[in-house]
């Protein structure tokens, strides 16, 4: 096992955050073409699609997680990141119908947040607990959006219809039948996700993850990786400017 040292950088980490942002563009692409252009291509809308777009959305998520451990104010990191993301919220009206809510900007800058308010004390539980703590919490509240919590289809407490009446519950996941955000990853369950991750990264900022995953592999991605926030920032735009080129 290799010791890289405290201040070493995962370079696979990296690759796999590039790959994820990509795939995330591609699948904006696709949903831009269908409901700005009308343009449809079935694979991409397909129920099964969901879930492996749910899959990299986790990937980065966690990866994010990691990245916390290698930052001496996660607080500031995540106030820069949810407000480039309610930025979006305002600016999206203008070109498409409808804006993102709570999209991947909202949660990771809230997530970031959360963890630098309480690091001191998810430090104080070994990381190998805490990752197994926040599977389980991951599994038990991943149902919210459906009334409850609980395991699979076995409901443990059912959540108060009237709270999806309220209408500002939705950062949670909590959301009545009118909500609408082009891009949602509330709170619950996906902050487990992202907590996991940073307890992972314990192991990782250590030096104690196989030593083949701290070099780069493939530097483009890599770098594509390290600049993700300006990625999801600007592909948007680059996507709705070259699309009503092509369309107009």
């Amino acid at each position: 096992m290799a010791k890289s040292g405290n201040s070493s950088r995962v370079g696979l980490f990296d690759e796999l955050r590039g790959f994820a942002i990509i795939c995330m563009v591609i699948y904006h692409a696709m949903y831009d073409l269908k409901y700005l252009h009308g343009i449809d291509v079935p694979i991409f809308f397909e129920s099964w699609f969901d879930v492996i777009r749910d899959i990299f959305a986790g990937m980065f998520m966690f990866i994010s997680g990691t990245v916390c451990k290698y930052s001496s104010n996660n607080i500031k990191r995540g106030a820069q990141c949810f407000f480039i993301g309610m930025m979006m919220t305002f600016i999206m009206p203008f070109f498409m119908n409808g804006t993102v809510l709570f999209g991947i900007l909202h949660f990771m800058g809230i997530s970031m947040m959360i963890y630098g308010l309480c690091e001191g004390i998810l430090n104080k539980i070994p990381s190998i607990v805490g990752i197994i703590i926040c599977v389980f919490l991951f599994i038990f509240t991943m149902n919210v959006q459906n009334g409850y919590l609980g395991f699979g289809g076995f409901a443990i407490i059912d959540i108060p219809s009237k709270a999806y009446e309220v209408g500002v519950l939705f950062p949670l996941g909590i959301a009545g039948n009118g909500f609408y955000s082009a891009d949602w990853f509330p709170l619950l369950p996906w902050l487990f996700v992202f907590i996991a991750g940073s307890y992972f990264g314990t192991y990782a900022k250590n030096g104690d993850l196989p030593k083949w995953v701290y070099p780069v592999h493939i530097k483009w991605l890599a770098t594509v990786g390290r600049y993700t926030i300006w990625v999801y920032i600007l592909h948007q735009p680059i996507l709705y400017f070259l699309f009503n080129l092509i369309f107009s």
